[in-house]
Formats: structure tokens, C-alpha cells, sequence
């Protein structure tokens, strides 16, 4: 009678030890999935985002805030998987400089689906220009003495 109690015991033990083990591996590794595709869709779609007859223009590298949304929205869809439900916020979409935040929320894929854990991954990305000085210059002329000055920005 000793060994069946026994033998049901580490059953036991070893399905409850199974279910611990898939959620620690199932919170880990979504949410460095989440993190990986994060970062590469908004670094892509902030590149297909940048303007660049502004750029041409006025030298200046600049995003348009709804087509990064609607290129990260579609990038970010084809790359999940359908197993999970995923919550998109956009905290901080800036123009020029293009700089985003974004964070995605999602639960964890465990055996128990009552159980499951949020994950939640953030990401702030901003484009930096090559050109080493940006000058801004504004000309303020007087009238009655015909002088003229100007700003000049070195960042």
C-alpha cells in the first residue's frame, strides 16, 4: 500500500512541476519574442515613415506620424502569431526629430489560461541625423537703422 501512495505522490508532484516549468518558460521567452519584434518593426517602420521631400528640402530629417502608425500596425500584425491578443499604445509619436514610443501589452501562453500573466514591452526609438550642426538662421532687421542679426544653433 506504501509504493501506489507513493508512486501517485510524484505523479503529482511531476504534472505540478510540468505546469510550473511551462510558465516560467512561456512568460521568458514571449517576452523576448515581444521585445525582438518590437524593436525590428518600429525601426522598420519608422524608415519607411521618414519624409523625404522635407528632407530634400529643408535638410532636416522628419516622420509623418500616420504612416509609421499604419506601417507598424501592418508590420506588427504579420508578424505575430494568432495565439495571443496583443494591446498597442503609442505614448510619444514626435515628428521632427522622428522619435516613437510605443509599448505592447499580451499574455503569456500557459496550460492554464486563468493563469496567465501579462508581458509588457516598451521601446523608445529616435532617428538622429548624420549632419553634425544644424543652423538655424533668423533674420531680425530694423527699420530706422537698416541692422540686420542673426541665430545660429550648433548642436
Amino acid at each position: 500500500m506504501n509504493k501506489p501512495v507513493l508512486l501517485i505522490g510524484v505523479i503529482i508532484m511531476a504534472v505540478l512541476g510540468f505546469f510550473a516549468v511551462n510558465m516560467v518558460t512561456s512568460q521568458q521567452t514571449g517576452s523576448e519574442l515581444d521585445y525582438y519584434l518590437l524593436k525590428d518593426t518600429t525601426e522598420a517602420a519608422m524608415n519607411d515613415a521618414i519624409d523625404y521631400g522635407f528632407y530634400s528640402s529643408y535638410g532636416l530629417v522628419r516622420m509623418d506620424k500616420e504612416r509609421f502608425v499604419e506601417n507598424f500596425v501592418r508590420r506588427f500584425a504579420d508578424g505575430v502569431d494568432g495565439t495571443r491578443d496583443y494591446d498597442i499604445d503609442f505614448y510619444d509619436l514626435n515628428e521632427t526629430p522622428p522619435k516613437v514610443s510605443v509599448k505592447v501589452t499580451s499574455k503569456s501562453n500557459t496550460a492554464d489560461s486563468s493563469e496567465a500573466t501579462d508581458i509588457t514591452t516598451s521601446v523608445d526609438m529616435i532617428i538622429e541625423s548624420i549632419n553634425g550642426e544644424d543652423t538655424f538662421v533668423t533674420n531680425f532687421s530694423s527699420k530706422n537703422n537698416k541692422t540686420s542679426s542673426s541665430y545660429s544653433s550648433n548642436e
